[in-house]
Protein backbone atom coordinates (compact mmCIF):
# COMPACT_ATOMS: atom_id res chain seq x y z
CA UNK A 1 0.00 0.00 0.00
CA UNK A 2 1.53 3.23 -0.84
CA UNK A 3 0.81 6.24 0.96
CA UNK A 4 -0.48 9.37 -0.46
CA UNK A 5 -1.37 11.42 2.74
CA UNK A 6 0.40 13.82 4.15
CA UNK A 7 2.20 11.77 6.78
CA UNK A 8 3.12 9.18 7.82
CA UNK A 9 4.32 7.91 4.45
CA UNK A 10 5.26 5.57 2.64
CA UNK A 11 9.14 4.29 3.77
CA UNK A 12 12.16 3.09 1.99
CA UNK A 13 13.43 -0.63 2.71
CA UNK A 14 16.54 1.07 4.26
CA UNK A 15 14.89 2.88 6.55
CA UNK A 16 12.64 0.22 7.58
CA UNK A 17 15.29 -2.37 8.04
CA UNK A 18 16.65 0.33 10.61
CA UNK A 19 14.02 0.00 13.37
CA UNK A 20 15.80 -3.65 13.42
CA UNK A 21 18.51 -2.51 15.21
CA UNK A 22 19.62 -3.88 18.70
CA UNK A 23 17.71 -2.94 21.71
CA UNK A 24 19.87 0.63 23.50
CA UNK A 25 19.51 1.25 26.96
CA UNK A 26 19.13 5.70 26.54
CA UNK A 27 21.21 6.67 29.59
CA UNK A 28 24.55 4.46 27.09
CA UNK A 29 26.92 6.09 25.11
CA UNK A 30 25.68 4.80 22.51
CA UNK A 31 22.29 6.37 22.43
CA UNK A 32 23.90 10.02 23.06
CA UNK A 33 26.15 9.61 19.76
CA UNK A 34 22.76 8.44 18.06
CA UNK A 35 21.12 11.62 19.19
CA UNK A 36 24.15 13.89 18.11
CA UNK A 37 23.96 12.70 14.92
CA UNK A 38 20.61 13.85 14.40
CA UNK A 39 20.51 17.18 15.86
CA UNK A 40 23.92 17.61 13.57
CA UNK A 41 21.94 16.06 10.41
CA UNK A 42 19.05 17.74 11.22
CA UNK A 43 20.80 21.54 11.28
CA UNK A 44 22.89 20.47 8.01
CA UNK A 45 19.79 20.52 6.01
CA UNK A 46 19.43 23.81 6.00
CA UNK A 47 23.62 24.70 6.40
CA UNK A 48 22.86 26.13 10.21
CA UNK A 49 25.64 27.11 12.34
CA UNK A 50 25.01 24.89 15.48
CA UNK A 51 26.57 27.85 17.46
CA UNK A 52 23.26 29.62 16.45
CA UNK A 53 21.16 27.11 16.25
CA UNK A 54 19.98 24.26 18.43
CA UNK A 55 17.72 21.32 17.15
CA UNK A 56 15.79 20.10 20.05
CA UNK A 57 14.13 16.95 19.55
CA UNK A 58 10.94 15.54 21.20
CA UNK A 59 9.43 11.99 21.89
CA UNK A 60 6.12 13.00 20.17
CA UNK A 61 4.16 13.60 16.95
CA UNK A 62 4.64 17.70 14.95
CA UNK A 63 1.89 18.78 17.02
CA UNK A 64 4.26 17.95 20.22
CA UNK A 65 6.74 20.40 18.27
CA UNK A 66 4.33 22.67 17.80
CA UNK A 67 3.13 23.14 21.21
CA UNK A 68 6.60 22.93 22.85
CA UNK A 69 7.33 26.10 20.13
CA UNK A 70 4.80 27.97 21.89
CA UNK A 71 5.03 27.08 25.12
CA UNK A 72 8.67 27.82 25.45
CA UNK A 73 9.20 30.97 23.29
CA UNK A 74 6.90 33.54 24.29
CA UNK A 75 7.62 34.89 27.42
CA UNK A 76 4.51 35.76 29.96
CA UNK A 77 5.14 38.96 28.82
CA UNK A 78 4.51 38.02 25.21
CA UNK A 79 1.75 38.53 23.00
CA UNK A 80 1.19 36.73 19.93
CA UNK A 81 -0.57 37.29 16.86
CA UNK A 82 -1.99 34.02 15.18
CA UNK A 83 -2.13 34.53 11.48
CA UNK A 84 -4.07 31.62 10.26
CA UNK A 85 -6.06 30.35 6.99
CA UNK A 86 -6.72 26.32 7.96
CA UNK A 87 -6.97 24.07 10.50
CA UNK A 88 -3.23 23.46 11.70
CA UNK A 89 -3.40 27.86 11.83
CA UNK A 90 -6.59 27.10 14.18
CA UNK A 91 -4.55 24.79 16.47
CA UNK A 92 -2.07 26.97 17.23
CA UNK A 93 -4.89 29.01 18.63
CA UNK A 94 -5.73 26.15 20.29
CA UNK A 95 -2.45 25.50 21.83
CA UNK A 96 -2.13 29.04 23.21
CA UNK A 97 -5.65 29.38 25.02
CA UNK A 98 -4.57 26.23 26.64
CA UNK A 99 -1.17 27.97 27.97
CA UNK A 100 -2.62 31.25 28.47
CA UNK A 101 -0.61 32.69 26.11
CA UNK A 102 -1.61 36.08 25.18
CA UNK A 103 -3.03 36.53 21.64
CA UNK A 104 -5.09 37.12 18.83
CA UNK A 105 -6.32 35.72 15.53
CA UNK A 106 -6.29 36.66 11.82
CA UNK A 107 -8.98 34.45 10.40
CA UNK A 108 -8.68 34.00 7.07
CA UNK A 109 -10.64 32.52 4.59
CA UNK A 110 -9.63 28.91 4.09
CA UNK A 111 -9.45 28.91 0.12
CA UNK A 112 -7.35 32.29 0.17
CA UNK A 113 -3.84 33.38 1.05
CA UNK A 114 -2.84 35.56 3.92
CA UNK A 115 -3.97 39.17 3.86
CA UNK A 116 -0.85 41.03 4.32
CA UNK A 117 -2.80 44.12 4.42
CA UNK A 118 -4.83 43.06 7.29
CA UNK A 119 -2.02 41.73 9.02
CA UNK A 120 0.31 45.02 8.71
CA UNK A 121 -2.66 46.89 9.92
CA UNK A 122 -3.04 44.85 12.94
CA UNK A 123 0.78 44.49 13.91
CA UNK A 124 0.75 48.77 13.44
CA UNK A 125 -2.58 49.56 15.06
CA UNK A 126 -1.99 48.66 18.81
CA UNK A 127 -1.36 51.06 21.77
CA UNK A 128 3.07 50.83 22.53
CA UNK A 129 2.61 48.66 25.75
CA UNK A 130 0.07 46.14 23.52
CA UNK A 131 2.27 45.66 20.52
CA UNK A 132 2.57 41.99 19.91
CA UNK A 133 6.19 40.22 20.46
CA UNK A 134 5.68 37.10 18.30
CA UNK A 135 3.62 36.11 15.33
CA UNK A 136 2.91 32.45 14.34
CA UNK A 137 2.18 31.21 11.44
CA UNK A 138 1.83 27.57 9.26
CA UNK A 139 4.25 27.59 6.58
CA UNK A 140 2.68 24.93 4.41
CA UNK A 141 -1.20 24.44 5.29
CA UNK A 142 -1.96 21.07 4.33
CA UNK A 143 -5.77 22.03 4.66
CA UNK A 144 -5.03 22.80 0.89
CA UNK A 145 -2.02 22.31 -0.06
CA UNK A 146 -1.12 26.23 0.47
CA UNK A 147 2.09 27.72 1.31
CA UNK A 148 1.92 30.66 3.04
CA UNK A 149 4.20 33.55 1.95
CA UNK A 150 6.55 33.47 4.88
CA UNK A 151 9.11 35.53 2.90
CA UNK A 152 6.09 38.70 3.26
CA UNK A 153 5.37 37.89 6.49
CA UNK A 154 8.75 37.86 8.04
CA UNK A 155 9.52 41.50 6.65
CA UNK A 156 6.66 42.58 8.35
CA UNK A 157 8.34 41.03 11.48
CA UNK A 158 11.96 42.42 10.66
CA UNK A 159 10.69 46.16 10.36
CA UNK A 160 8.37 46.07 13.65
CA UNK A 161 11.21 44.08 15.83
CA UNK A 162 8.21 40.95 16.07
CA UNK A 163 9.60 37.61 16.19
CA UNK A 164 8.78 34.71 14.12
CA UNK A 165 7.62 31.47 14.80
CA UNK A 166 7.04 29.21 12.05
CA UNK A 167 4.39 25.71 12.03
CA UNK A 168 6.67 23.80 9.53
CA UNK A 169 5.73 20.64 10.35
CA UNK A 170 4.90 19.91 6.26
CA UNK A 171 7.43 21.87 4.82
CA UNK A 172 10.80 21.39 6.43
CA UNK A 173 13.39 19.18 4.24
CA UNK A 174 11.52 20.31 1.25
CA UNK A 175 10.38 23.65 0.73
CA UNK A 176 12.79 26.50 1.30
CA UNK A 177 12.94 28.80 4.71
CA UNK A 178 14.88 31.22 5.63
CA UNK A 179 17.02 31.06 8.57
CA UNK A 180 18.86 34.13 7.64
CA UNK A 181 15.90 36.17 8.07
CA UNK A 182 16.45 37.79 11.95
CA UNK A 183 12.79 37.68 13.14
CA UNK A 184 12.71 33.80 12.76
CA UNK A 185 13.72 32.41 15.72
CA UNK A 186 11.89 28.89 15.97
CA UNK A 187 10.63 26.86 13.39
CA UNK A 188 8.53 23.26 14.60
CA UNK A 189 8.83 20.29 12.28
CA UNK A 190 8.45 16.07 12.49
CA UNK A 191 10.34 13.15 11.37
CA UNK A 192 7.42 11.26 9.66
CA UNK A 193 6.82 13.91 6.82
CA UNK A 194 9.55 15.75 4.47
CA UNK A 195 12.14 13.66 6.02
CA UNK A 196 10.68 10.42 5.34
CA UNK A 197 11.04 8.15 8.53
CA UNK A 198 8.61 6.85 10.88
CA UNK A 199 6.21 8.79 13.69
CA UNK A 200 7.49 9.31 17.13
CA UNK A 201 10.08 12.25 16.61
CA UNK A 202 9.41 15.77 16.17
CA UNK A 203 11.82 18.61 16.87
CA UNK A 204 11.99 22.23 17.18
CA UNK A 205 14.91 24.41 15.41
CA UNK A 206 15.24 27.20 17.50
CA UNK A 207 17.39 30.35 17.62
CA UNK A 208 19.97 29.95 20.56
CA UNK A 209 19.70 33.58 21.80
CA UNK A 210 15.81 32.98 21.83
CA UNK A 211 16.87 30.55 24.61
CA UNK A 212 17.57 33.01 27.35
CA UNK A 213 14.15 34.32 27.17
CA UNK A 214 12.70 31.19 27.12
CA UNK A 215 9.65 30.40 29.25
CA UNK A 216 9.02 26.86 31.23
CA UNK A 217 4.76 26.62 31.05
CA UNK A 218 5.08 22.90 30.47
CA UNK A 219 6.78 20.24 31.82
CA UNK A 220 7.93 17.24 29.48
CA UNK A 221 8.13 19.95 26.53
CA UNK A 222 10.20 22.27 28.28
CA UNK A 223 12.48 23.42 25.38
CA UNK A 224 14.64 24.82 28.30
CA UNK A 225 15.24 21.59 29.91
CA UNK A 226 15.68 19.67 26.89
CA UNK A 227 17.96 21.86 24.97
CA UNK A 228 20.15 22.39 28.77
CA UNK A 229 20.75 17.69 28.49
CA UNK A 230 20.28 17.35 24.67
CA UNK A 231 23.70 19.84 24.70
CA UNK A 232 25.00 18.15 27.68
CA UNK A 233 24.30 14.25 25.81
CA UNK A 234 22.04 13.67 28.49
CA UNK A 235 17.83 13.16 27.96
CA UNK A 236 15.15 13.87 30.79
CA UNK A 237 12.87 11.48 29.63
CA UNK A 238 12.81 8.02 27.93
CA UNK A 239 12.62 8.49 23.93
CA UNK A 240 11.44 6.36 21.26
CA UNK A 241 14.89 5.23 20.47
CA UNK A 242 14.05 2.95 17.74
CA UNK A 243 12.35 5.76 16.03
CA UNK A 244 15.25 7.69 16.74
CA UNK A 245 17.47 4.80 14.47
CA UNK A 246 14.68 5.50 12.29
CA UNK A 247 15.11 9.40 11.71
CA UNK A 248 18.78 8.81 11.39
CA UNK A 249 18.38 6.45 8.84
CA UNK A 250 16.08 8.61 6.62
CA UNK A 251 18.48 11.65 7.39
CA UNK A 252 21.52 9.65 5.83
CA UNK A 253 19.19 8.62 2.85
CA UNK A 254 18.30 12.41 2.81
CA UNK A 255 22.14 13.46 2.40
CA UNK A 256 22.68 10.79 -0.12
CA UNK A 257 19.94 11.54 -2.29
CA UNK A 258 21.53 14.91 -2.74
CA UNK A 259 19.75 16.92 0.63
CA UNK A 260 16.69 19.15 0.36
CA UNK A 261 17.35 20.58 -2.75
CA UNK A 262 17.18 17.63 -4.40
CA UNK A 263 14.34 16.11 -2.75
CA UNK A 264 12.38 19.33 -3.54
CA UNK A 265 12.76 18.78 -7.28
CA UNK A 266 11.47 15.07 -6.91
CA UNK A 267 8.85 16.37 -4.98
CA UNK A 268 8.22 19.05 -7.54
CA UNK A 269 8.81 16.72 -10.80
CA UNK A 270 6.12 14.13 -9.37
CA UNK A 271 3.20 16.93 -8.07
CA UNK A 272 3.55 18.05 -11.62
CA UNK A 273 2.75 14.81 -13.02
CA UNK A 274 -0.08 14.24 -11.25
CA UNK A 275 -1.72 18.21 -11.67
CA UNK A 276 -1.07 17.07 -15.57
CA UNK A 277 -2.76 13.93 -15.00
CA UNK A 278 -5.71 15.52 -13.62
CA UNK A 279 -6.13 18.77 -15.14
CA UNK A 280 -6.86 15.60 -18.44
CA UNK A 281 -9.17 14.56 -16.62
CA UNK A 282 -11.11 17.21 -15.87
CA UNK A 283 -9.88 17.38 -12.23
CA UNK A 284 -8.56 20.80 -11.05
CA UNK A 285 -6.11 21.79 -8.48
CA UNK A 286 -8.24 24.13 -5.62
CA UNK A 287 -5.06 26.30 -5.05
CA UNK A 288 -3.39 28.23 -7.98
CA UNK A 289 0.04 26.25 -8.58
CA UNK A 290 2.00 29.51 -8.24
CA UNK A 291 0.85 29.45 -3.87
CA UNK A 292 0.87 25.76 -3.36
CA UNK A 293 3.50 22.95 -2.13
CA UNK A 294 4.90 20.76 -3.97
CA UNK A 295 4.75 18.08 -0.88
CA UNK A 296 0.87 17.99 -1.06
CA UNK A 297 -1.82 19.54 -3.23
CA UNK A 298 -5.81 19.56 -3.04
CA UNK A 299 -8.00 18.51 -6.19
CA UNK A 300 -12.04 19.32 -6.64
CA UNK A 301 -13.72 16.41 -6.22
CA UNK A 302 -15.71 15.96 -9.83
CA UNK A 303 -19.62 16.43 -9.59
CA UNK A 304 -20.91 12.91 -9.06
CA UNK A 305 -18.17 11.86 -7.04
CA UNK A 306 -18.04 11.54 -2.95
CA UNK A 307 -14.67 10.84 -1.35
CA UNK A 308 -15.29 7.94 0.13
CA UNK A 309 -15.57 6.33 -3.59
CA UNK A 310 -12.31 7.66 -5.09
CA UNK A 311 -10.66 6.38 -1.31
CA UNK A 312 -11.95 3.21 -1.67
CA UNK A 313 -11.37 2.49 -5.19
CA UNK A 314 -8.14 3.53 -4.73
CA UNK A 315 -7.37 1.64 -2.55
CA UNK A 316 -8.28 -1.30 -4.10
CA UNK A 317 -5.59 -0.48 -6.29
CA UNK A 318 -3.12 -0.14 -3.61
CA UNK A 319 -2.91 3.90 -2.97
CA UNK A 320 -4.25 5.48 0.39
CA UNK A 321 -5.37 9.19 -0.60
CA UNK A 322 -6.90 11.95 2.00
CA UNK A 323 -10.03 13.97 2.17
CA UNK A 324 -10.57 17.33 2.62
CA UNK A 325 -10.85 18.72 6.44
CA UNK A 326 -14.68 19.42 8.14
CA UNK A 327 -16.83 20.77 5.43
CA UNK A 328 -14.36 20.46 2.43
CA UNK A 329 -14.38 16.58 2.67
CA UNK A 330 -17.55 16.96 0.73
CA UNK A 331 -15.63 19.31 -2.00
CA UNK A 332 -12.14 18.01 -2.49
CA UNK A 333 -8.91 15.45 -1.80
CA UNK A 334 -5.88 15.59 -1.19
CA UNK A 335 -2.37 13.44 -3.00
CA UNK A 336 0.74 14.10 -0.99
CA UNK A 337 3.93 13.13 -2.95
CA UNK A 338 5.79 12.34 -0.29
CA UNK A 339 7.89 9.10 0.65
CA UNK A 340 9.16 6.44 -1.57
CA UNK A 341 7.39 7.09 -4.45
CA UNK A 342 8.01 7.05 -8.61
CA UNK A 343 6.78 8.07 -11.63
CA UNK A 344 5.63 4.89 -12.03
CA UNK A 345 3.28 4.87 -8.93
CA UNK A 346 2.09 8.07 -10.45
CA UNK A 347 1.06 6.50 -13.45
CA UNK A 348 -0.54 3.75 -11.88
CA UNK A 349 -2.83 6.17 -9.82
CA UNK A 350 -3.69 7.87 -12.48
CA UNK A 351 -4.90 5.43 -14.11
CA UNK A 352 -7.07 4.16 -11.01
CA UNK A 353 -8.88 7.92 -10.89
CA UNK A 354 -9.43 7.50 -14.82
CA UNK A 355 -10.76 4.02 -14.35
CA UNK A 356 -13.00 6.03 -11.49
CA UNK A 357 -14.30 8.86 -13.54
CA UNK A 358 -14.66 6.10 -16.59
CA UNK A 359 -17.33 4.36 -14.07
CA UNK A 360 -19.10 7.53 -13.01
CA UNK A 361 -19.88 8.01 -16.45
CA UNK A 362 -21.39 4.55 -17.43
CA UNK A 363 -23.69 5.24 -14.03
Amino acid sequence: MLLLNPGPVTLTEYVRNSLLQPDLCHRESEFFDLQDEIKKRILAIYELDPAQWAAILITGSGTAAVESMLAGLVPETGRLLIVENGVYGERIAQISAQYGIMYKRIVGDWMQGLNLDVITSELDSTLKDQRFSHLAVVHHETTTGRLNDLPSLSKLCCERGVKLLVDAVSSFGAEQLNFSDESLIGIAATANKCLHAVPGVSFVVVRRTAICQATSRTYYLDLKRLIHLQDQRDTPFTPAIHAYYSLAAALCELEEQGGRRTRYQNYSALSEQVLIGMKALGIEPVVPISQSSVVLRAYHLPTGLTYAKLHDALKAEGFVIYAGQRDLSKTLFRISTMGDLNSADIDRLLKGVAKVINELKIY
